[in-house]
């Protein structure tokens, strides 16, 4: 029989996994302080005992390295969650959490922002979050007007609302080329500029929405059976779909306003949790979160050691996530065929 409720054993190694994974990530950087003395720096800041790091050592690993890695690891569970929602709702293994204009709002809000106050660019990630649920909105409401309002008339309108928001960001830019770089710099999503208020920021709302996803899990799971057999259940289908986007868009608007665009990781960890764990949304909502915070610290560091400067995060998971892509689309086609 399929796996339907996640085991507490592989919950508990998933998450000892991503513990191992951040406080790797948080003592190894591209500044050289040394593994040993970073660790005993963590140890003595539980214990109350004497730091070995100089002042300015002790703010690289507070104030750059801690916080980073926990908005790598709030964005990654954001997007691997909200890829493993937009899946299940419109029952296509291909859904990503941009689908909807997420990802087409939030860089148009972005590129208004670069070209009309380039002075208030910490205002960005805010508008950013606008952004993306305002594009989420659209499509939401040019899928209503039809008077159906089933998946695939509202994931049409996702398509139409992100090719519109898109075109519009493509005709400001032509506008005001100086800003181009800029623009495209934040589009390549990446959090080297991330600090404890990114974190702030994001975390209400990334940890409401992930609540919410995680206690619905069974309701997606029985949509999986059909809208008939959920009515039957007692369910209405519609209201769940509107509550499960709902969480998941914002998810990612709030990832997307810290982080820029950073795609794949939806679609990846997903499909790796389904292979390695089963297909029950019971098991793979909370593997996802645990997953995608991994998979995302990981990609992370990578970005930021692998070269004397840094490579944008976007960049990193698109090397990752496009041969995987590919095959998730072969194996889809082989089980059409």
């Amino acid at each position: 029989m399929a796996r339907t409720r996640l085991p507490a054993r592989t919950l508990v190694i998933a998450l000892l996994v991503l513990v191992a994974v951040l406080l790797t990530a948080v003592l190894i950087g591209a500044s050289d302080l040394g593994w040993q003395r970073v660790l005993r720096e963590l140890s003595a800041q539980l214990t109350g005992g004497r730091s070995p790091l100089s002042e300015r050592e002790a703010a690289i690993v507070w104030q750059l390295r801690v916080p980073r890695v926990l908005l790598a690891g709030l964005v990654g569970a954001a997007l691997a969650v909200s890829g493993a929602t937009f899946q299940g709702v419109f029952r296509n293994p291909l859904a990503d959490p941009y689908l909807l204009g997420a990802a087409a709002g939030a860089g148009m809000a972005a590129t208004l922002v670069v070209v009309l106050a380039p002075a208030a660019t910490a205002g960005l990630p805010a508008a950013a979050f606008a952004g993306a649920l305002g594009g989420v909105g659209l499509s939401w409401l040019l899928g209503r007007t039809s008077g159906e309002g089933g998946t695939a008339t509202l994931l049409l309108a996702g398509v139409a609302v992100a090719s519109f928001l898109t075109a519009t960001q493509t005709f400001v830019q032509q506008l005001n080329t100086e800003t181009i770089r800029q623009v495209y710099t934040w589009m390549l999503g990446g959090l080297n500029v991330s600090g404890w208020r990114e974190v702030l920021l994001a975390l209400p709302y990334i940890g409401v929405a992930a609540v919410v996803l995680c206690l619905s899990a069974r309701l997606l799971d029985v949509l999986t059976l059909g809208d008939a057999e959920a009515a039957s259940l007692g369910i209405r289908p519609g209201r769940v779909r509107l509550m499960l986007l709902s969480a998941a868009s914002l998810a990612t608007a709030a990832a997307v306003s810290v982080s820029g665009l950073i795609g794949f990781v939806g679609i990846v960890v997903p499909h790796v949790v389904r292979l390695l764990a089963g297909a029950s949304y019971r098991v793979v909502i909370p593997l996802s979160l645990v997953g995608g915070a991994a998979f995302l610290v990981v990609a992370d560091q990578i970005a930021r050691t692998i070269t004397p400067g840094e490579l944008p995060l976007g960049v990193v998971t698109a090397f990752a996530g496009a041969p995987f892509f590919v095959a998730v689309l072969r194996s889809s086609r082989g089980r059409r065929t």
